[in-house]
């Protein structure tokens, strides 16, 4: 569990599929935990983000009363791999220059909507603007961007083709629920930081089996780790300018991203475990208030 805003992690559960009866229902009960662990210490949950997984759409929604947001890029990823396959066929070859179009205004709806209402009027406007019809709903009366005299008409869908018949379908197809996820996307944070945690776990690599004590530790460690550094700021370079990479994401196929170069990471935690262990510092004092005894034996 992360507080988006401050981009922290605030409690962690490990949850073996034995306790719950297989590994679909692991998540759902390391959530059920985490709101428990919350809960208990009088913090209220006004809204979380999340993937699509089902049975966590359920329980937020009968049972914890909590609102529930859908990560933008979950839901595009699922999306992309449904129009991928579609541009390889001969009669819809002429929709691949439109992929990228239609993933970032999904990403642009979501950000500029309030409501679910406004967030499914201008996700409706996507395959009118590529058919170069740039008039919509009330709700979204226009594009926003300026007219434009287009060269190259040959870009734009043709209304009431095979392939808008089948773009509209997809996009807005009720059985798909992909209208209903739209109008459910997070309008101010994503989950983007807790895939970052996922990949400094370098304490407990996959392809080495621990112990449960084991591992627990090692996603403490992970946790206290990405805590302390998750807000690095920008490396400067020596001409004043902040420094950047090039970086080739496998999900995006050859294109390219610039990232910001962060300064190098700190371990300042490990002075206060070693603390903690060897009984010197503020640390180990905290330690031996929290637990009620000068000998450090803690029931907790």
């Amino acid at each position: 569990m992360m507080d988006l805003d401050k981009d922290k992690i605030i409690d962690l559960q490990l949850v073996q599929s034995n306790e719950v009866g297989g590994s679909y229902h692991m998540e759902l009960e390391g959530l059920k935990r985490s709101l428990t662990f919350l809960d208990d210490r009088g913090m209220t949950v006004n809204c979380i983000v999340t993937d699509r997984h089902p049975q966590i759409q359920k329980y937020l929604r009968e049972e914890a009363k909590i609102t529930q947001f859908y990560d933008v890029w979950h839901v595009e990823k699922g999306l992309s791999k449904k129009l991928e396959p579609m541009c390889k066929k001969k009669e819809f070859v002429k929709l691949r220059p439109w992929i990228q179009s239609i993933r970032r205004h999904m990403y642009w709806t979501a950000k500029t909507s309030n409501t679910a209402d406004i967030r499914a009027a201008k996700w409706r406007a996507i395959v009118n603007h590529a058919c170069n019809k740039h008039k919509d709903e009330p709700l979204f009366p226009k594009c926003l961007h300026p007219p434009r005299l287009t060269r190259d008409k040959k870009k734009w869908l043709t209304p009431g083709s095979p392939l808008v018949y089948k773009l509209d379908k997809l996009l807005y197809s009720k059985r798909l629920l992909l209208l209903k996820d739209v109008e459910k996307l997070s309008p101010h944070h994503q989950t983007s930081s807790v895939e970052s945690y996922h990949s400094v776990i370098k304490f407990a690599p996959k392809s080495v089996a621990f112990k449960y004590i084991g591992m627990l530790c090692r996603l403490y460690l992970a946790g206290l780790h990405y805590n302390e550094n998750a807000g690095r700021p920008q490396k400067i370079g020596q001409n004043g300018k902040p420094q950047w990479k090039l970086a080739f994401p496998k999900a995006r196929k050859g294109e390219c991203r610039a990232r910001p170069i962060k300064v190098d990471a700190t371990f300042g935690y490990v002075a206060g475990l070693m603390d903690l262990i060897f009984g010197h510092g503020p640390s180990a004092a905290r330690a031996k208030s929290v637990c009620g005894s000068s000998e450090g034996n803690c029931n907790t």
